[in-house]
């Protein structure tokens, strides 16, 4: 019997969920790996993201990277856990949970909008890092103050971020097509007269 072969889509079992001792060169850091792949994704995107270009942008071998980070996916998931670090809250805890998710959103849409690769990440990898946990506890905290639990306070948050990340791709689609803010503002005066002389089928 000829043995079964192995499936190239297995599922790749997520950096956090590992224990990963690799030993660290001086030369490189883990850190310094992670800034480098923030900076490459801001500049190309995930689609142009690959180890090979994160190694010439730190000026060394790409094999030298995997002595600090086991692969390609594992880096998107430091650098997207570093990214949702830069999420501030200044709230306290005990702050009304209306005060706490709206700030929570607006410093949410404020480092999409920086980072637009953020949000096409979100959906395809478990958030299990340090930063992505302490955002998650801080907001399902506040809306279990609420008297929300169970699957009524997953959907809850779900629902709340689903309409974050939902609107700031947008925004950011919106923004690669239209970078000069002259151009929008002319794009919505000509869409303004537009309507205008419509306004018996469009009231």
């Amino acid at each position: 019997m000829s043995p079964k072969p192995v499936s190239p889509q297995r599922t790749r079992r997520a950096l956090w969920l590992r224990d990963d001792d690799r030993p660290r060169k001086p030369r490189l850091s883990r850190e310094r790996i992670v800034a480098a792949a923030v900076d490459l994704l801001d500049a190309e995107g995930v689609d142009g993201f690959s180890m090979r270009r994160l190694a010439a942008r730190l000026q060394a071998g790409t094999m030298s990277l995997y002595e600090y980070v086991p692969s390609r996916e594992d880096v998107l998931d430091l650098a997207l856990d570093a990214a949702l670090g830069e999420i501030e809250l200044r709230q306290p805890t005990t702050a009304p949970w209306r005060d706490v998710l709206a700030e929570q959103a607006t410093e949410t849409r404020r480092v999409m909008l920086r980072h637009p690769w953020v949000p096409g990440l979100v959906g395809t990898r478990p958030l299990l890092g340090p930063a992505s946990l302490a955002r998650s506890e801080r907001a399902y905290a506040a809306l279990h103050r609420a008297g929300l639990a169970g699957p009524a306070l997953v959907a809850a948050i779900s629902a709340l971020y689903s309409f974050v990340h939902g609107f700031v791709a947008t925004e950011s689609t919106w923004r690669t097509q239209l970078p000069d803010e002259a151009d929008e503002a002319d794009l919505r005066r000509q869409a303004e007269v537009f309507l205008a002389a419509r306004a018996d089928l469009y009231p």
